[in-house]
């Protein structure tokens, strides 16, 4: 039995921020005569003059800290420029919800946030220093880059397809060489399927008869004009690709011995490190174990019980889709692998499916990271495919089978093998 008998420490001078799109309500709580509690709200502009005299207000009361709530990307202009001058904290909505029957207004939730913050009822989330934000801004826009064309390529490929070009039904790769061949004759005029065969490269060259009919289509001069204006914007994102890539490896610095060291793990290629190094950053005292860190990027079950039963759906919930997205196919490449994570998924996967190897596979990842950069001396030795073999027991497995076959009702005698 646990006995907690110390009221919780109250934050003398704090202050919570109701944050929307054109204004901010603050509600500021100070001690008062005769150890009463005084508060003051105030609303502010959003604009940065009004947000910097609303840090001047809080200094000359004496705020130690600032609390606001993680509303869309709006809480960014006030943290950043508060940071500096307070201990500014972000939480989580889902931690301070709306209680029924009490009325919600801007103004009223701020008090109500101040109240709870002043008792220390929140926790902070986690909110990357600055080097890492910029950091992380890149990655995240290259990811989006990436969306943007490969959007642009399945419409290339439907217009092939409204052209009767069946083009993707030979060529695995319909941007590769003699893709990009072929769909640049066409837009030039060419219309001979065995003249647009011949383009094929390589080994895609057997495959010209299977070309030759599958270019044999209705491509007119409408479907040109689209094609040239898919093919120019795959084009562009593939120079901004590159051009965002080349601002992220510039811009790692100090981190390329971190993002040396997570390239060592099975899975983890130089882009995915860089990614989770600006999701995560290098700072894993955020993070006190790596159950910790595990559960913020929702990568462990959620646990809710009542009764002693378990209540709900206890799967791993919404996180960071962008850590989910690189952790996740970090994990499938893994069980591509013969090595000790590609064995773990394979027989999770044999068992309880794809997913929940993906899953488990991915806070064994999460679990390796956290120990390489808590200890910049650490590096990654995997315990190799057969570690699950190693661990057997012969003793124990020869009397688990004995056993079996006595309960069939069968004697059982062993004899060593010559």
């Amino acid at each position: 039995m646990q006995v907690e008998t110390d009221e919780p420490e109250v934050i003398e001078r704090v202050a919570a921020l109701d944050v929307s799109k054109a204004e901010v309500v603050c509600c500021a709580r100070v001690p008062g005569p005769a150890g009463r509690r005084m508060q003051e709200v105030r609303t502010v502009s959003t604009m940065t003059a009004a947000l910097l005299a609303l840090g001047d207000w809080l200094a000359a009361l004496g705020v130690t800290r600032v609390v606001m709530e993680a509303t869309s990307d709006y809480w960014r202009a006030p943290f950043y420029l508060l940071e500096d001058r307070f201990e500014t904290w972000l939480v989580n909505a889902h931690d301070v919800k709306h209680l029924p029957g009490r009325p919600k207004t801007d103004r009223l939730d701020a008090v109500w946030l101040a109240k709870v913050a002043e008792r220390q009822m929140l926790r902070p989330s986690f909110v990357p220093p600055p080097a890492i934000r910029e950091l992380r801004d890149l990655t995240r826009y290259r990811v989006d880059l990436l969306a943007v064309r490969t959007a642009e390529k399945q419409r290339v490929e439907k217009l092939l397809e409204d052209a009767l070009i069946k083009l993707s039904v030979v060529v695995s790769d319909l941007f590769g060489v003699s893709g990009r061949a072929m769909m640049a004759a066409l837009i030039a005029g060419e219309r001979d399927p065995a003249v647009l065969a011949a383009l094929a490269c390589g080994s895609m060259r057997a495959k010209t008869p299977r070309l030759t009919e599958a270019l044999t289509g209705r491509f007119t001069e409408h479907h040109a004009f689209l094609l040239t204006q898919m093919l120019g914007r795959v084009d562009a994102a593939n120079a901004d690709i590159a051009t965002v890539q080349a601002r992220i490896e510039a811009q790692i610095g100090e981190l390329a011995s971190a993002v040396v060291r997570l390239d060592a793990i099975p899975g983890v290629g130089p882009v995915a490190a860089q990614m989770i190094l600006a999701e995560i950053g290098t700072d894993m005292g955020r993070f006190p174990t790596p159950a910790h860190l595990a559960s913020w990027a929702r990568f462990a079950p959620r646990v809710a019980e009542s009764a002693g039963r378990p209540k709900g759906n206890s799967g791993t919930g919404h996180g960071n889709r962008y850590l989910a997205r690189v952790v996740g196919e970090a994990a499938v490449s893994a069980g591509r692998t013969d090595t000790f994570l590609g064995e773990r998924y394979r027989r999770i996967a044999r068992r309880r499916g794809k997913k929940r190897a993906i899953v488990a596979v991915g806070r064994s990842i999460l679990v390796i990271i956290w120990a390489l950069l808590s200890d910049t001396d650490a590096q990654f030795v995997d315990l190799g495919s057969d570690y699950y073999t190693r661990r057997i027991n012969p003793e124990r497995k020869i009397r688990n089978h004995v056993r079996e076959l006595n309960a069939l009702g069968y004697t059982v005698t062993l004899n060593p093998a010559a």
